[in-house]
């Protein structure tokens, strides 16, 4: 389809259909059917969160990829074989109870999610900007959000039905399908090449080297709860079976999560709206830590849904506008940092589990990661004062 047929609420419904399969089913769904395929599939906690390093490593390969590829047709390319390797990569989890084909399953699901939350989003947000249209970020991030709502109320359904874990996984395989053609059907356009980078004061080292850790904490806080929050609330005696409705609440707050976080930001500054979500992403990991009732487990759930999407979209967006000259290189290097993050923690929480028995562990030391991150934002405030009033003395 020609870009002058397209209307504005195409391309973010395409777009958001593609964050929904490549995030949503090709990783999200891992998450409430891990329970299931331990109680049913003989998977350990050691391997599940192994899988869950192996996701995020195939992301981290995307990232690389994605800021290594410059042309504008081959990531349009791109974009569309990342969205086909989401629906791949989901089909081919029912296929045997092999570790090995998990493994690659899960690797080519991280491939997808770089290609849907990397690509697919500049495709959409540079086909608005090119149209004269204000770049919606909060519109098209809703399908970050609407893939944990659809992955939940997916397991919720079928374990109803009774199906069992490979049937789940076909079920969402099945789902699948009518987001690829939708998502590539409303595909934008290539965008035309790049021309010049716009001019502008990359920000200092030090700086820079302080928000790469902080995100790094961020990117560790967000792997542990999005692949063990529903295996956390099951194992619990009491809890059995309420594990799918704790992640519901993840991806019900999660949706307009980017809108809330963008007021915030513009009414207390970026700084302390992340410092804010970095707290508030602590306190969720506390609750389930201190306390296993019910209450404290969908509190914690709904307290961490609405604050990772917004660390995301306000760290890249805080990064970009700082970093003018080359603001794709600038999120590509805190991509990876995150990235690193998503590798070592899960197989360090699932190693611990299976070791103890629990996830309480994990969570004391996710909490100690986060407060680390909470600590490097308050020195960076302190930084761009240090930096602002050393400005204000130079200047003639």
């Amino acid at each position: 389809m020609s870009a002058p047929t397209l209307r504005a609420w195409q391309v973010s419904l395409g777009g958001i259909a593609g964050l929904v399969l490549s995030i949503g089913l090709a990783r999200f769904a891992y998450t409430p059917l891990l329970p299931l395929m331990q109680a049913q599939a003989q998977l350990g906690d050691a391997l599940g969160g192994a899988l869950a390093a192996l996701n995020y490593a195939g992301y981290m390969s995307g990232a690389l990829l994605a800021a290594w590829v410059e042309q504008p047709h081959w990531r349009h390319r791109l974009y569309g074989w990342g969205l086909a390797l989401g629906l791949l990569s989901t089909a081919l989890m029912p296929l045997s109870a092999s570790p090995w084909l998990w493994a690659l399953s899960r690797y080519l699901g991280g491939l997808s999610g770089a290609a849907g939350m990397l690509l697919g989003s500049g495709l959409v947000l540079g086909w608005l900007m090119r149209q004269g249209r204000r770049p919606e970020l909060g519109v098209h991030f809703m399908g970050l959000g609407l893939g944990v709502v659809v992955s939940a109320l997916g397991a919720l359904l079928m374990r109803h039905w009774q199906w069992r874990w490979d049937g789940q996984w076909w079920g969402f395989a099945a789902l699948g399908l009518p987001l690829l053609a939708l998502a590539l059907h409303w595909r934008p356009p290539p965008p035309p090449a790049t021309g010049t980078a716009a001019p502008g004061t990359a920000p200092s080292r030090a700086w820079m080297r302080g928000l790469l850790l902080a995100y790094f904490c961020a990117g560790w806080g967000f792997v542990i709860s999005a692949t063990f929050t529903v295996a956390i609330v099951e194992r619990q005696p009491l809890l059995a079976g309420q594990g799918p409705w704790a992640w519901l609440l993840v991806g019900l707050a999660a949706t307009p999560a980017v809108f809330i976080w963008d007021r915030v930001a513009r009414r207390l500054g970026e700084l302390p709206a992340l410092q804010l979500a970095f707290g508030l992403q602590l306190l969720s990991v506390l609750l389930p830590a201190l306390n296993n009732g019910l209450a404290a487990a969908l509190l914690g759930a709904l307290l961490y849904g609405a604050t990772f999407i917004g660390i995301v979209s306000l760290t890249l967006a805080l990064v970009g506008r700082r970093s003018p000259g080359n603001p794709g290189k600038a999120m590509a290097r805190l991509t990876l940092s995150y990235g690193l993050a998503q590798i070592s923690a899960p197989a360090l929480a699932g190693a611990l589990a299976q070791a103890s028995g629990h996830y309480r562990a994990s969570l004391w030391i996710t909490a100690a990661v986060l407060g680390l991150g909470w600590t490097v934002l308050l020195w960076l405030r302190r930084l761009e004062r240090a930096q602002t009033a050393g400005s204000a003395l130079t200047t003639p």
